[in-house]
């Protein structure tokens, strides 16, 4: 008796088939990568920046799954972000774009910005001056912006950037933060649309958190595209690689 040996070609589609399986598993439940758009949580992340995000961390919605399939309602498992995360979101007012802020307000939280002082509940949040951060503009020359160490009440600490105490959102009214939702800041608090304007991000729904970012796995000047592999020996900021998101 002879036995057949499989083609070739069905080896290797059922190989690719498998690796798709597999990663379409990991993306679902486990990691997802993303990339940083803008400048709007600096100097925690940079435009440039690539990260994963734990799908885990907060459980599964339909925001979790791929093409937002609406295969059931709410969320289920996981558990509770806390005040400090850096969270990607789906927009509540565009659900096909993400955006990616720290976690400032829980539900039932009362928010304010005075004179460039967040204030949680009544009370301000401490914030010390540190070293400037250094960056650079669209033709390499430096820019110096003041940086501080924020800690918010569960004592968790980070870095903000803050050009000035008298910006367009440096002053806002109360916001209270609905049950079942979430209000969230970038860290580069002068160049940041978030939470504070109630128009284009506002109040996050909990179904629509994707996940918590977790670490960096590549970083590019932000006048390098990722595809562009002929740069990445002059743009990658090695420095960055492998770094926790904080």
């Amino acid at each position: 008796m002879t036995t057949k040996k499989p083609s070739g070609i069905g080896e290797t589609i059922k190989t690719i088939l498998y690796a798709v399986l597999i990663a379409l598993f990991v993306r679902t439940f486990l990691y997802e990568p993303f990339n940083i758009p803008s400048g709007s949580m600096m100097p925690t992340l940079l435009e440039g920046d690539y990260l994963f995000v734990s799908k885990f961390s907060y459980g599964f919605s339909r925001y979790t799954v791929p093409m937002g399939l609406p295969l059931f309602e709410g969320r289920i498992l996981g558990g509770e972000p806390e005040v400090g995360d850096v969270v990607v979101f789906k927009l509540p007012s565009d659900p096909s774009t993400d955006y990616i802020k720290r976690l400032i307000g829980l539900p039932g939280d009362r928010i304010r910005m005075i004179a460039g002082i967040l204030h949680i509940n009544g009370e301000p949040v401490p914030r010390r001056r540190v070293e400037d951060y250094v960056g650079t503009d669209r033709e390499g020359n430096p820019v110096r912006t003041p940086r501080y160490i924020e800690t918010l009440p569960n004592g968790r600490e980070h870095y903000i950037l803050e050009r000035s105490d008298s910006g367009f959102l440096d002053n806002t009214q109360e916001y209270v933060v609905p049950e079942g939702h979430f209000f969230f800041m970038g860290d580069n608090r002068d160049s940041s649309q978030d939470s504070r304007v109630l128009g284009a991000v506002g109040y996050v729904p909990l179904e629509n958190l994707v996940g918590r970012a977790e670490f960096l796995w590549f970083s590019l000047d932000a006048d390098a595209s990722f595809w562009e592999v002929w740069k990445w020996p002059g743009s990658l900021r090695f420095e960055r690689l492998f770094q926790g998101v904080r």
